[in-house]
């Protein structure tokens, strides 16, 4: 029984805020009343580790179940039974105190499920993580000579590349062993952030950056702008080591740099272990649960999710891979209960290694889960905001190598089109490119998935499961209802139609129902929020948002008011040939471009230009005035917020409107005997 071989047992678990890591706590505490846990959680800069064990796992509605079972002793029960370390497995001595230390390291059972599970993390992230990490529980519990079962989560796709059997074996000693030393790579890695670091600070990548900085703010300070230049080229570093990570990957017969790191990760926890235990557990691709703790039970998106939903609004129809090709999904709770069922099995003499997948028993074929969606959706199809299904696409199977081109040509047109409207000489460029920006994105994420997906698409191994089965023949019939990892049992198109798609829908907020929604829209409720009567204070610009009209206009007007005909043409030909100056100067630094129109006010009597800004506002107002930004002001008024007006226009060109304002923030310039 294995409720009774856990019993009295302490298991300590890392990566418990995930997806796998919340499903076996949920499980363990469920289904092993006797058992006590120890969660090693990484603190964050917001929240305490007990707050976040709170938070982000307890509150998960996998627990819905228990507090049924529970009741008011819910939050007794587990405080009584969980005890939370503050540790992180990417820092050497997994970043515990002498005290965590001893509680984690003299548990009887290590559940080590703490992963990066993103296919395109920067090459060194996932070294730290899921190569690093188990050797560093394993140096722990060297240091303490304690000798608990660990029990290390990987994954089938340590396999790589290869075609046909992929058995439960460790790779070292078989055709399949990747003569490279862990430890070398572990180096790499590291001095790879090194030299990308440095030479991110060369002075042409730093100039590039300034440039791009340049570009996405305009007209901005030097404050925004010196941040968002370290940002650029903080984002060109990770994005080096992404590539690095990907590049070392492939080059290796790994498809990505998380399986890659897995796989060396397995490599040096076998070498290191010494008088440890240790089982590995290799789960597939892991998706919604089947039955426990409720059918379609998903935390966050995973692998096929994000395809899904892309496929279902008619943004893809296209993807790598085969009809025939074998999608290799196993639902979590059948990967949480081969982990427990592992844990209880005991601890053998030398490691060993169980695999969780459904290919080589039950395979889901590409093609049946194409068309199995494809008829889920034409009955159940995405609405989009008007109300409309989203028109049905017909999926296209494609070779991963031209369709990864044709994105990259798709997407580089674009960023050029983007790079020429940036450049445009237009206010609010960035409302008028808002549907073309959407699409951009749209398309870079979905050479996204075909660059980090593809490879699974086109999948050619079968992961034999023959040692997990032996041990699920093993089970009692009772272990077997309570804990179930058959995937032999699997209905792939009740799993499709009645569990996971639905699921997915829920979790991506799509619609799915042509109704419009009951009670206030969107907008209205931000109405409803900006005019809170628990609001302070509301600031505005004027530019655009009170009135039609900017510095530019302004200085024209008064410039020219005294003007004959003739003159009035002189300016503005002059203005004019100024023009491509002005707009350089205000894509450089915006205080440049008004200090260029400030400085033709000097020598300028105050009180004229007090007189004639009355008179051209009153005109503004009467011809230029924006009514819903007027009213908005008004509204604020009346729900007692304090009013600031922020504009870099001249105070004395804005003081007539003093009066709907608590507070005016404007340019100064200052006089000298009346003149400025």
């Amino acid at each position: 029984m294995i409720a009774d071989s856990l019993a009295g047992k302490r298991i300590a678990v890392t990566g418990s805020t995930g997806f796998l890591g919340t499903a076996l706590v949920e499980k363990l505490l469920r289904s092993v009343p006797d058992c006590e846990l120890v969660l090693l959680v990484r603190p964050t800069r917001r929240y305490s580790v007990e707050r976040r064990v709170n938070r982000e796992i307890l509150r998960n509605d996998a627990f819905n179940l228990l507090r049924a079972q529970w009741g008011s002793e819910f939050e007794q029960r587990c405080e009584k039974r969980i005890q939370v370390v503050a540790g992180d497995v990417s820092q050497d001595g997994l970043g515990l105190s002498d005290a965590d230390n001893e509680t984690f390291t003299s548990c009887d059972v290590i559940i080590h499920s703490a992963a990066t599970v993103s296919f395109d993390n920067p090459l060194d992230t996932s070294i730290e993580i899921n190569l690093l990490g188990p050797n560093r529980i394993i140096e722990a519990l060297h240091a303490t000579n304690r000798t608990p079962h660990l029990v290390s989560v990987s994954t089938c796709y340590v396999a790589g590349n290869r075609r046909g059997d992929a058995r439960e074996e460790f790779l070292a000693g078989t055709p399949f062993q990747v003569d490279v030393s862990w430890r070398g790579e572990v180096e790499a890695a590291r001095r790879t952030r090194s030299d990308l670091d440095a030479r991110s600070r060369e002075p042409d990548r730093l100039s590039g950056f300034r440039k791009e900085a340049r570009e996405e703010l305009g007209a901005a300070g030097l404050p925004m702008l010196a941040a968002k230049t370290e940002q650029r080229r903080q984002i060109w570093v990770n994005d080096q080591m992404v590539e690095a990570g990907r590049s070392r990957a492939t080059s290796l017969g790994w498809p990505d740099v998380y399986t890659y790191s897995k796989a060396l990760g397995e490599t040096a926890l076998i070498e290191l272990h010494g008088n440890v235990p240790v089982t590995v557990i290799r789960p597939s691709i892991i998706e919604s649960a089947w039955s426990d703790p409720a059918p379609g039970w998903i935390r966050g998106f995973r692998m096929a999710e994000p395809l899904i939903v892309s496929f279902a609004k008619g943004e893809l129809n296209t993807f790598p891979g085969f009809p025939e090709g074998i999608l290799d999904v196993i639902p979590v709770d059948m990967v949480a209960s081969a982990i427990i069922a592992a844990a209880a099995n005991g601890p053998q003499p030398e490691p060993e290694v169980f695999q969780i997948a459904s290919g080589s028993s039950n395979p889901l074929l590409f093609k049946v889960l194409l068309d199995t969606a494809m008829e889920w959706f034409g009955e159940n199809p995405v609405y989009n905001a008007d109300g409309h299904p989203t028109a049905g696409t017909e999926w296209k199977y494609a070779g991963s190598q031209g369709l990864e081109e044709q994105l990259k040509r798709v997407v580089k047109a674009f960023d050029v089109a983007g790079k020429v409207i940036n450049r445009l000489p237009i206010r609010g460029e960035k409302s008028f490119t808002s549907k073309f920006a959407e699409r951009r994105r749209n398309l870079a994420q979905i050479q996204g998935y075909v660059e980090i997906y593809g490879a699974y698409g086109k999948c050619e191994a079968l992961y034999g499961i023959d040692k997990t089965l032996e041990l699920w023949d093993s089970l009692s019939d009772q272990d077997r209802a309570e804990f179930g990892f058959d995937p032999r049992v699997i209905d792939w198109h009740h799993y499709i139609t009645e569990v996971h798609l639905p699921t997915v829908m829920i979790q991506a907020r799509v619609k799915t129902t042509p109704e419009k929604k009951v009670g206030p829209s969107r907008k209205d409720r931000l109405t409803e929020a900006v005019l809170n009567e628990k609001r302070e204070f509301a600031a505005f610009d004027l530019e655009n948002t009170l009135i039609a009209s900017n510095v530019v206009a302004s200085y024209a007007w008064m410039a020219t008011r005294h003007l004959d005909q003739q003159q009035r043409l002189r300016f503005t030909l002059k203005t004019l040939a100024q023009s491509p100056g002005l707009w350089r100067r205000d894509k450089r630094d915006r205080t440049d471009f008004l200090r260029f129109f400030y400085q033709r006010y000097k020598g300028a009597p105050v009180a004229q230009l007090e007189e004639a800004a009355a008179e051209m506002l009153s005109n503004l107002i009467l011809t230029k005035s924006l009514p819903a930004g007027l009213r908005r002001v008004r509204a604020h008024r009346a729900a007692g917020h304090k009013t600031i007006l922020i504009t870099g226009a001249l105070d004395i060109a804005v003081e007539p409107l003093r009066p709907m304002f608590d507070h005016i923030v404007a340019a100064e310039i200052a006089q000298k005997d009346g003149l400025l």
